[in-house]
């Protein structure tokens, strides 16, 4: 039910790829956000034009006027954008749990030992132990 999706989370692949864009760029216009997707395959301005619209519905940038252009640039870095898809999908997967989520990694995915320990160690860091 697409009423349902809460309207300033979820990114598509599309969306992804134009703040991909402007995480690199730092900021930029509808036509540099083009061109740099172009260099993958063939994208309309227009497209852009309107997937920008969207994101910046969706609070996911902002942009200012020079002259007749329109230069836009992320609101949330790349990280936040991470937590928020990682909180969707735990809260839709893992009954909100980064536990379940961590044990479904690293039963599904095999992660090879020495990096297992690599983790630990990142876990305490973050955590604030020695």
């Amino acid at each position: 039910d697409p009423m349902a999706r809460p309207p300033s989370t979820s990114v598509t692949e599309a969306e992804q790829a134009i703040l991909e864009v402007l995480w690199e760029l730092g900021e930029g216009s509808v036509r540099d956000v083009a061109n740099e997707l172009g260099r993958q395959k063939p994208v309309a301005y227009t497209t852009v034009l309107t997937m920008l619209g969207i994101l910046h519905k969706k609070e996911l940038v902002a942009f200012r006027q020079e002259g007749r252009a329109f230069i836009y640039r992320p609101t949330l870095t790349k990280g936040d954008v991470r937590d928020r898809a990682l909180q969707n999908l735990m809260a839709q997967l893992f009954d909100g749990s980064p536990e379940e989520l961590a044990v479904h990694l690293l039963e599904r995915h095999d992660v090879d030992p020495g990096k297992i320990e690599a983790l630990r160690e990142k876990i305490r860091r973050a955590k604030g132990g020695a």
